[in-house]
């Protein structure tokens, strides 16, 4: 029985995503069908590299996973599938794939080449479905494609360094449902740049000085009278493992979340400066 998962920017109102399922269960029957997410940000490929990264390991492995955002064939912007981790992937070469593949390498990518005999303005019902259902009935990727080796790179997926300065220059990649900014700063980085310094991280106007290993840290002895905290500004490690600035107990419709509070928004630069040889105040997940 075959797993396929499906991430979009559909949405759910219209008839796409009903029409890819439909397009699935047509050509396998016994099919298993798991949406990850289909409220993408219209063409955010930067949102969609974090959020697949962040759930294709929990799938098995040999899950072929369908990624619609930005999926429209140019020159530019080529269909691929790729098996990476032990998992397949049909999406667009439009550098959505960055976040995983750079720290894993494919096993085998192809571009995918049965357009000509496939007219089509919806490529994830006509072309991404077929491919999908030809891997999960065992078919080998060179039969729908031609090998390639590389794939487009998402560079603003990457912070920079400036060791000059000592500083890690980042930004926002993705805010999340209760209005969290997640960085594209590493845990791994911020250590190995870091190296035991004191530090200071800047975003807009705002600054911090300890990042939390979890939310509720941030009320310390005052567990049983938490909610003089509601609406706390704090900087954490999420469980991703990528550097993000809270809320504590964010509520958009009431106390707001970090992006309204603090005024940033995608793309927003976060820089963390260090400055002395002392420990950084975290505890470090290992």
């Amino acid at each position: 029985m075959s797993l396929i998962t499906l991430t979009t920017d559909f949405g759910t109102k219209d008839h796409f995503v009903g029409a890819v399922k439909g397009a699935i269960y047509t050509e396998l029957a016994d099919a298993r069908i798991v949406d990850i997410t289909h409220e993408i940000s219209p063409f955010n490929i930067t949102e969609t590299a974090y959020i697949l990264k962040n759930s294709y390991k929990s799938f098995p492995k040999g899950t072929i996973h369908i990624i619609g955002v930005d999926s429209e064939l140019s020159k530019d912007n080529k269909h691929i599938a790729m098996s990476l981790d032990d998992h397949f992937f049909v999406c667009p070469d439009n550098g959505l794939i960055s976040m995983i593949a750079s720290e894993i390498n494919p096993t085998k990518i192809v571009e995918i080449n049965i357009h000509d005999r496939i007219e089509s303005s919806f490529p994830v019902l006509d072309v991404f479905v077929k491919v999908a259902c030809f891997i999960a009935r065992g078919g080998n990727l060179t039969v729908i494609g031609r090998e390639i080796y590389d794939f487009k790179k998402l560079v603003e997926i990457q912070p920079k360094v400036n060791q000059a300065q000592n500083q890690i220059i980042g930004g926002v990649l993705y805010i999340d449902n209760y209005g969290n900014l997640i960085t594209n700063i590493s845990k791994k980085m911020f250590n190995d740049i870091g190296k035991g310094r004191g530090f200071k991280i800047n975003a807009s106007r705002y600054s911090f000085t300890k990042i939390f290993t979890k939310y509720n840290e941030i009320t310390g002895d005052s567990a049983h009278d938490s909610y003089q905290y509601d609406g706390s500004k704090l900087a954490i490690f999420n469980s991703a493992g990528f550097l993000e600035i809270a809320i504590y107990r964010s509520n958009l419709k009431t106390v707001g979340g970090a992006s309204t509070l603090l005024g940033l928004e995608y793309r927003d630069p976060i820089i963390i400066d260090f400055f002395t040889e002392t420990k950084p105040e975290y505890s470090s997940l290992s």
